[in-house]
């Protein structure tokens, strides 16, 4: 099943897991117009030897970007790097991937310690927010560019100019008696309950670039982080994922959805 995304589409944490599927998926599944910067912390090291590998598999269609979310010279050296082989093309999609969890699960209070929570917040949001913030002329150039949006109606989507972060349920302070007795995770709840208001905030701003911003769950999924007990594979996941930024429209501009486009209450 081919996607609606096209243009320049940018991923963070890339070399494993959801963050490396979405990249398998968006190769595979959008046309020749789009093309994929995969970022990732080492892209020479042995952890990202899948990545690597995926861009002998799609000649031309992917570009490794060397980027650590938690280092403000390590963004900035990344988005000139894009922006340098972007050229006037503007970034269409930027999907913050990129995250992290500490301690080791279940994260109860008694094992977490104050750089657990500093060094998750810096890699969770401060990350995103440097991000956005570097990114957004591109994305603005992007938003600026004519579009089929305009004839239907809608000026935002991620086929003009968008931002998604992924956030999750466990961020959900409503939902939170459901899922804290699974895992209490402090610092990865904290962190991503804050993304989430990052979303709402560069929502309200960035609506007058005609700038989608909108936070997905991405289920619960078998990665390092999820756990071997998790239902979903990192494959499902991130078709469900793409198949909804493929039909986000304005109305979700600022929301919390899931994976299938099921709207979280915050």
């Amino acid at each position: 099943m081919s996607l609606k995304l096209q243009g320049n589409i940018l991923v963070t944490g890339t070399n494993r897991g959801i963050g490396l599927e979405l990249v398998r998926q968006l190769a595979e599944r959008t046309g020749e117009q789009a093309h994929i910067y995969a970022c990732c912390r080492a892209p020479e090291g042995t952890g990202a030897g899948a990545l690597r590998d995926l861009i002998t598999q799609y000649p031309g269609k992917i570009t490794i970007i060397k980027l650590d979310m938690s280092d403000e010279d390590s963004i900035s050296a990344a988005v000139q790097a894009v922006g340098e082989r972007i050229g006037a093309g503007g970034l269409n999609l930027l999907i913050n991937n990129a995250a992290i969890s500490k301690p080791a699960l279940p994260a109860p209070l008694s094992a977490t310690e104050k750089k657990d929570m500093m060094e998750v917040y810096e890699t969770n949001v401060v990350g995103p927010f440097l991000i956005a913030k570097m990114f957004l002329p591109l994305l603005q150039t992007a938003a600026e560019m004519d579009s089929p949006e305009k004839d239907e109606g809608d000026k935002m989507s991620c086929r003009r100019s968008a931002i998604i972060n992924i956030s999750t349920n466990v961020s959900s302070m409503e939902k939170l008696p459901e899922t804290f007795p699974i895992a209490q995770m402090y610092p990865y709840r904290a962190s991503k309950a804050a993304l989430n208001m990052l979303t709402r905030c560069e929502a309200e701003d960035f609506k007058n670039y005609n700038i989608l911003v909108t936070a997905i769950h991405p289920g619960w999924v078998r990665t390092e982080m999820g756990g071997d007990k998790a239902p979903m594979t990192t494959q499902e996941s991130a078709h469900g994922l793409l198949n909804v930024m493929s039909s986000l429209s304005s109305k979700d501009s600022g929301m919390l959805l899931d994976w299938q486009g099921t709207r979280i209450p915050w």
